[in-house]
């Protein structure tokens, strides 16, 4: 998919930028041209020789190089490319993305592109989690660039968490599969995969009272149901997002309908059919308390509380035995910590669905709550599995997979 790709490289300012020279590397190596922007930190710690070598052409650096603009102009580099990189974002190019800052050669470029942007983020941990920071990469995605990590691990610093960067192999898969998307958003004489379609996706935890102040919930952060959301949405799909509780904002252009629990978001799928195509992508309770307390159940000294469950009502499965109303396609979400694949498809065939997306959430995953998700999707004949991608990469991949099932009619 990279080769003969033009690939526009933007190294930023931070100890990761050493693994950009291995990235560089890595897209020559699978065809690739690659040009490369370094920013003035980034000079820092690599040096413009070093990438010139490995790029086979100059590396720019400087916003105001008379002889730069007068060759080809920052307009034109920043259009000439078919996919701009940026690894490693620190978070101040994140911020200069998010805001709309133009105040040097990298931040003018990513401004005036209209080429897809994949961003490689790497800080410290605590930027990371930093509000700011947490605001600019919702506003990025908003804007429409897509994400690759960080990962999770030690840091130069000393620090532990998320900020790594993502390794290069992992980078340069998220490259071919952008590359590899059939939707072209700047060409507006392409007509739209799920244009005149209807979609619901499920997305989030659900959360099952206790008392007035507990209730039972998982790890989920919707960022994978809302991801497939917007892509839907940006594939023209009419699109549907019936979230649990989530802290991430909704995407733009989708209609959202908010719910706690599972009878509730049962109750919002069903108002919301028929539809060509139904996602269960949400991480449902599968039991509740038989009893909920109207008041706060209170510490006692004679042992602790018995909490008798009764079993959610199955959304996944109702939805695909709902007979003139079941939608064309349905997909389903297996999350897995042990016999991913096996449990996956036996849940395919006892669900009665068309696709199982199956993810590993065992010890030492960081599907659930992260950025990235390495996805099996599972048909009736065949397991696909595909690599470590942002969940936004996964959402596009999905969605084109989904849009290809209808226009063959072939489950």
């Amino acid at each position: 998919m990279l080769q003969e790709r033009k690939i526009l490289l933007i190294i930023g300012g931070g100890i990761a930028a050493y693994k950009s020279l291995e990235l560089l590397r890595l897209l020559r190596s699978a065809g690739a041209k690659v040009r490369v922007v370094l920013t003035s930190a980034g000079c820092e710690f690599v040096t413009p020789l070093s990438a010139s070598s490995l790029s086979g052409d100059k590396v720019y650096t400087d916003l105001f190089s008379l002889t730069d603009e007068a060759e080809i102009g920052h307009i034109q580099l920043s259009r000439d490319a078919d996919l701009v990189i940026v690894a490693p974002t620190t978070a101040d190019l994140l911020a200069k993305i998010a805001t709309g800052q133009a105040d040097d050669l990298a931040s003018t470029l990513l401004l005036a592109t209209n080429k897809p942007i994949l961003l490689a983020p790497a800080m410290n941990v605590r930027m990371w989690l930093h509000a700011a920071t947490r605001r600019n990469v919702e506003r990025a995605k908003l804007d429409g660039c897509f994400f690759i990590g960080p990962g999770e691990g030690s840091m130069a610093c000393g620090d532990f968490g998320p900020g790594r960067m993502t390794e290069p192999l992992d980078i340069l898969n998220a490259a071919a599969n952008l590359m590899d998307r059939d939707l072209d958003k700047g060409s507006a004489a392409k007509s739209l995969p799920l244009e005149g379609k209807k979609v619901i996706v499920t997305s989030g935890p659900t959360h099952e009272p206790i008392d007035p102040v507990r209730f039972i919930a998982n790890r989920s952060s919707g960022r994978q149901g809302h991801a497939i959301a917007r892509a839907a949405a940006q594939a023209g799909a009419d699109v549907v997002l019936v979230s649990g509780p989530v802290s991430i904002p909704p995407p733009v252009g989708v209609q959202l309908i908010c719910v706690e629990t599972a009878k509730e978001m049962l109750a919002a799928v069903q108002q919301s059919l028929p539809a060509d195509v139904f996602i269960a992508a949400a991480a449902v309770a599968d039991w509740r308390v038989e009893r909920i307390e109207a008041s706060k159940i209170k510490k006692d000294k004679n042992g602790l509380p018995v909490l008798k469950f009764i079993e959610n009502p199955d959304i996944l499965a109702e939805v695909a035995a709902s007979g003139e109303a079941r939608p064309p396609v349905v997909v389903g979400f297996a999350a897995e910590t042990d016999g991913l694949l096996a449990n996956a498809q036996a849940k395919l065939t006892k669900k009665a669905c068309d696709l199982i997306v199956a993810n590993d959430v065992g010890v030492g995953s960081d599907v659930m709550g992260g950025l990235d998700n390495i996805v099996h999707i599972i048909s009736r004949d065949k397991v696909e599995s595909w690599p470590r991608l942002s969940k936004d990469l996964v959402a596009e991949k999905l969605v084109r997979h989904i849009s290809l099932l209808l226009s063959n009619g072939d489950k």
